[in-house]
């Protein structure tokens, strides 16, 4: 299963930011075109106060800065380029994260959508929405904000494509800031199926396809859970992709690349449980051959030897 889209994390808060100007990311776009990558997704259009657009709203009524560079516009403009689909991540205000209450993020991503659409809803490459609010399990407010902002999107857009990432609350799903590498209570398959089945009964109607982060479980569980994912999808026509983390979790240091061999077993697992498309988190910091890791060039060497071997 080939990697043929990869998120866009310009808003840096976990990783560090690589200082990109316009150069560095037409490069980056064509090293992705390179190994056959059709879809960028900006992760989020911002965080709290840092924005990758210059949104006259978010800076007026959120306060939030003024970007020195419109990568929205850039982003948009090198998938035109390049022939490359993108999609545009909503705003994260982190009032969610603070409350846990995802209710919070309809309101401002209701300006948001509008804006974006009306500043780049133009662009050819422009073919869909991400809704970027993360959750594992049933979360407060979040099958109401999905399904709210989802059918925003397709609204505006005349039905373009929207789609969620959440992550498995599996044992390797603890916060970023912890020194742990694993935790006790993780959600078992039983569980994880019903409270999924719960959330996509809620927004199938307005989301259209849901790619899981492959992260947070072990390697020897990844059939068991993909399957389930898979046959989830299936019941309510969504699309089921992977979200195949090119970052490694078994590491003291959060976070470097990850070894090969770790993302070719995941990538045979979503193959054998019929996955539609996998998608990264993410090429530019963990795969990129410019990358500041320079262990991510070596991935991308690794990646294109497997991807020849199996054609």
């Amino acid at each position: 299963m080939r990697i043929t889209g990869t998120f866009i994390d310009e808003i840096s808060h976990d990783i560090p930011h690589q200082n990109w100007g316009s150069k560095e990311w037409e490069t980056d776009f064509q090293h992705m075109k390179a190994i056959g990558i059709d879809t960028v997704i900006l992760i989020r259009g911002g965080f709290r106060k840092f924005i990758t657009w210059p949104s006259s709203y978010l800076m007026t009524q959120h306060g939030c800065y003024a970007p020195s560079q419109d990568l929205v516009e850039l982003f948009l403009t090198l998938a035109d380029k390049y022939d490359m689909n993108f999609y545009f991540g909503l705003y994260d205000s982190g009032r969610y994260w603070d409350t846990h209450d995802m209710s919070h993020e309809i309101e401002v991503n209701r300006f948001v959508i509008d804006e974006i659409w009306s500043a780049y809803g133009h662009h050819p490459s422009f073919k869909g929405w991400y809704l970027s609010m993360e959750i594992s399990r049933k979360t407060k407010g979040a099958i109401e904000s999905f399904y709210t902002l989802g059918k925003q999107c397709k609204d505006v857009s005349n039905g373009l494509q929207t789609f969620i990432s959440p992550w498995i609350d599996g044992k390797k799903a603890v916060m970023a800031m912890s020194g742990a590498y694993t935790k006790e209570n993780a959600v078992s398959l039983r569980e994880h199926e019903a409270e999924w089945n719960e959330i996509f009964s809620g927004i199938h109607s307005v989301v259209d396809a849901v790619a899981f982060q492959d992260g947070h479980i072990d390697y020897d569980e990844l059939d068991d859970f993909f399957s389930i994912n898979k046959e989830l999808a299936d019941t309510y026509q969504m699309a089921c992709w992977t979200n195949a983390e090119t970052f490694d979790r078994d590491m003291p240091i959060k976070f470097l690349p990850i070894k090969f061999d770790k993302l070719r077993m995941k990538l045979e697992a979503a193959a054998r449980c019929g996955y539609d498309k996998a998608i990264t988190f993410e090429f530019s910091h963990f795969m990129s051959p410019q990358s500041a890791y320079l262990q991510a060039g070596h991935l991308y060497n690794r990646y294109n030897e497997w991807q020849n071997i199996c054609k």
